[in-house]
């Protein structure tokens, strides 16, 4: 309770962050385009036996802190539901003949992204995941907030 003549602290808010890292392969090939179109927008990676890669996936979520806990969320709940929306999906997965999710959508990075964020976004408490960035090399890096684009732009 606050002091006489003052209005409660509200309750400080902070992101907090937790990483994995998982390994899988993929091939880069879009049905919408040709044999030819593929290899020439995709080149190696598009590779008809595949390719893999370590990827390193950062997941932000946001809240108050809990002035009870001190804590926005409990990392051994993130880590498991990291568990269930992540590794058990994805690691050491052939992305596009393991994942019922991108038999029909590229496995980009981009794609991969979104696809977390929607694992997770079921997962975690409703308005709490902030940020998905993943890491496919260390010079590749796709960040996804949940956004969508603007109709007609």
């Amino acid at each position: 309770m606050a002091p006489p003549g003052r209005s409660p602290r509200p309750s400080p808010l902070a992101r907090v962050s937790r990483c994995v890292s998982f390994s899988a392969s993929h091939r880069l090939h879009s049905k919408l385009l040709s044999d030819e179109e593929n290899q020439k927008l995709f080149g190696k990676c598009n590779n008809p036996n595949g390719h893999g890669h370590n990827y390193k996936v950062e997941v932000t979520v946001r809240g108050e802190i809990d002035p009870t806990t001190g804590m926005v969320i409990n990392l051994t709940d993130l880590k498991d539901y990291m568990e269930e929306a992540i590794m058990e999906p994805l690691d050491h997965k052939n992305l596009d003949k393991d994942v019922p999710y991108f038999a029909d959508v590229v496995s980009t990075t981009e794609n991969v992204a979104v696809f977390i964020w929607e694992n997770l976004h079921k997962r975690l408490p409703e308005g709490t995941l902030y940020k998905v960035k993943v890491y496919e090399t260390d010079k590749n890096i796709v960040v996804y907030k949940g956004e969508a684009s603007v109709p007609g732009k």
